[in-house]
């Protein structure tokens, strides 16, 4: 009695013949399902990306009821971050730094630095897709060589503004028979326009240079 007891107790249960999965084989194959995942993920390139259709990706975006458009929001991050370099180092370090030289060098150098660091990093963030925005950008690929590139970039930009600025006194003064007034003063909002104008001015110029170039490749 007590062996057929014991026998019922040792007994391994049965499912047709088959073995039941033990706990060890829920780890493995676990394992394998990880492995798997992170080959994937470290092999990712943009060669074996599966490709969506654009109705498919909007499935999964978040819609509003009052959309706006994504050439005005990178168009306002430019314009913002100009006029907040304006503020904080042209209105904030305007007593401390002694000429209009000091001023302009120390501005261009805040603007290069905050376009390759904030303001292109932020419009990159906003792209539905990679590479969507770089007619936006001057240097749109993220380099370590960009980041001088823009600083030159915004010096150049600000030469002109400055020289914006100049003509508008200068023609004012002209009208009004004042030459020893400054008609116009900057501001961080006007500042910001004027920044904003020349480099989508700069941006086009960009543009069509390079349609001419490939014309010419393509004609050639």
């Amino acid at each position: 009695m007590r062996d057929g007891v014991k026998n019922n107790r040792t007994a391994k249960p049965t499912n047709g013949g088959a073995e039941t999965p033990s706990a060890a084989d829920y780890v493995r194959k676990d394992y394998e399902l990880n492995r798997r995942a992170i080959d994937d993920l470290v092999e990712a390139d943009v060669s074996n990306t599966p490709k969506y259709s654009e109705e498919e990706l909007n499935r999964y975006r978040s819609h509003r009821a009052f959309p706006i458009a994504d050439w005005v929001k990178v168009l306002f991050i430019k314009f913002w971050f100009a006029g907040a370099v304006c503020f904080f180092f042209f209105w904030g370090l305007g007593s401390y730094l002694g000429t209009l030289v000091d001023q302009l060098f120390v501005m261009g150098m805040a603007m290069g630095i905050i376009t390759d660091l904030l303001t292109n990093n932020l419009i990159r963030f906003f792209e539905k897709t990679p590479g969507d925005y770089d007619r936006f950008m001057m240097f749109p690929k993220k380099q370590y060589r960009s980041f001088f590139f823009n600083i030159v970039y915004a010096y150049v930009l600000l030469f002109f503004v400055y020289t914006i600025y100049q003509m508008i006194n200068a023609a004012a003064a002209l009208l009004a028979g004042r030459p020893d007034r400054i008609f116009l003063g900057v501001e961080p909002v006007l500042f910001g326009l004027f920044y904003l104008g020349m480099d989508l001015l700069f941006l086009c110029f960009k543009r069509l240079i390079k349609q001419i170039v490939n014309d010419a490749k393509k004609r050639v």
